[in-house]
This record gives structure tokens, sequence and C-alpha cells, in this order.
């Protein structure tokens, strides 16, 4: 009896240990990024409303010079491009967890972004700036000037982190432009937004024509971020170069204003 009990002990064993390598072995053949898109057939992109990287035309839309090239970008990868509004404070849960591809709307390459994702080469210059009413802007041309105003930032964003490093007191919002809108309605004194947002929606002959920017908070970069280990950023390291040899990438960025911000790739 006894040696029947060890003879099933020992083909249990056998039979546990050889489940294990099987499992084993298709983890080392999982598919690559790259190959999970193709075979889905489509690039799921996470953006925030973010003139002029992502924004919405007349139509609905999605235009703007991030969507512009991921648009080009899927179209040299054979799939189709599908843009997602994401929380930009979730943007690495949405990536890890398969909601969508990549991250691609002016992201800065933060320390947190690039330990978290696979990112590309940076593509363009950016600025974190501070944004007040014109009225008062004389006000707040340095960093010491911003002590007593509240501001309104977008939760996740380099803004917030710069607010925070500085100590101010501020209010996290889903995005950007709803910083703007605190500012614009006066529920806060001022918000901290990228640049290139700035360049293109505030000022003379803008929908915030009574706003303006101040005082540059920093100097960063901007990248498209993937899951980590995924292949997609180096063939998109590739792409962004191939199109900046045939002049395609200085022809989108000329469609809406950020020319002097393109990095040479």
């Amino acid at each position: 009896m006894k040696k029947k009990v060890l003879s099933v002990l020992l083909c249990a064993g056998m039979a546990v240990s050889l489940l294990a390598g099987c499992g084993s072995g298709s983890d080392t053949d999982q598919q690559s990024d790259m190959e999970y898109v193709k075979e889905k057939g489509t690039l799921v992109v996470g953006i925030t409303n973010f003139e002029p990287m992502d924004y919405q035309d007349e139509s609905g839309e999605w235009i703007g010079f991030d969507a512009d090239m991921a648009r080009a970008f899927g179209e040299s990868l054979g799939v189709e491009v599908e843009f997602v509004e994401i929380d930009w404070d979730n943007k690495i849960l949405e990536l890890d967890s398969n909601t969508i591809d990549c991250v691609w709307n002016g992201m800065t390459l933060t320390e947190e972004v690039t330990s978290s994702m696979e990112c590309t080469d940076a593509y363009l210059q950016n600025a974190q700036v501070v944004v007040v009413p014109t009225d008062a802007a004389d006000q707040y041309q340095d960093t010491d000037s911003l002590s007593d105003l509240s501001f309104a930032v977008e939760a996740g964003s380099a803004g917030e982190e710069e607010v925070s490093a500085l100590g101010l007191d501020y209010t996290p919002v889903t995005a950007q432009a709803d910083a703007l809108m605190e500012v614009d309605a006066g529920t806060s004194d001022a918000a901290v937004i990228d640049l290139l947002m700035a360049a293109a929606m505030i000022g003379e002959g803008t929908g915030y024509a009574d706003l303006t920017y101040t005082v540059s908070l920093n100097s960063e970069e901007y990248g498209v971020g993937f899951r980590k280990g995924s292949d997609l950023a180096e063939e998109l390291n590739t792409f962004f170069a191939q199109c900046y040899e045939d002049g395609t990438m200085q022809e989108h960025a000329e469609t809406y204003g950020v020319q002097a911000a393109l990095i040479e790739q």
C-alpha cells in the first residue's frame, strides 16, 4: 500500500512539473507589442483635449500635431488609429491595463514617465508657464511674486509638479483646458500649462483674449510613451527620423504653429 501511495505521489509531482514547464515556455513565446497592435488592427492612443497637440475640429474629428503624426504612424504599421480621452492622472494605469496602447499627447518626459513607460526620443521642446489675466500680468514676472496666488493645474501633469515643488496653493483639474477655464471664470488666480498650448489658446485672436502668460517655470521635452519593454517605441523613433528627413514632420508642425519647438531627429 505504501509503495502504491508513493507511486501516485511521484506521478502527481511529475505532472505538476510538466505543467509548470509548459507555463514558463508560453511566457517566453508571448507576442511583442507591435505584433499585438497589428493583430487587433488598431493603435489606441490615449489623449486629452490639448490644442495644438490633440483637439477636435467642428466635425468632432481629432486633429493637431500629435494626432496627425499618430495617424501617419498607424498608417505605416497598417492599422487604424483610435483616440481615447483619458484622465491624465491615470495614464500609466490605462497603459498597463491595455485600455490604450500609447500616451501621445504632448507628454513631458518626467522621471515618473520614463521609469514607468517605454518612451521615444524627445521630439518637441516645451516649458511650463504661468497664465494670468492680462490686466494683472505686470504683478507676476518672477517666481517670488506667485506665492499669494491660487492655481489651477492638470492633475498628474508637469505643471502640477512645478507648483507643488514651489509650495504654491493649487487645485488639480482634469485637463489643462479646464485650468484655463478656471482662470477665465475667476475661480483661480492663475494656471500653469504647457507653453505650446498657451501660444495656441490664449491672447489676442483666441477664445481667451484676456489671458496671457508670464513666468516660465522650467524647460522640458515631449515624448511618446508605450508599455514598458514595448518594441513600438523604437519603431516610432525610426518613423520620426524618416519623417524629419523627408520634411513631412516639419509640414505637420507648421500646420499647427509648433515648428520652432521641433527637435532634430
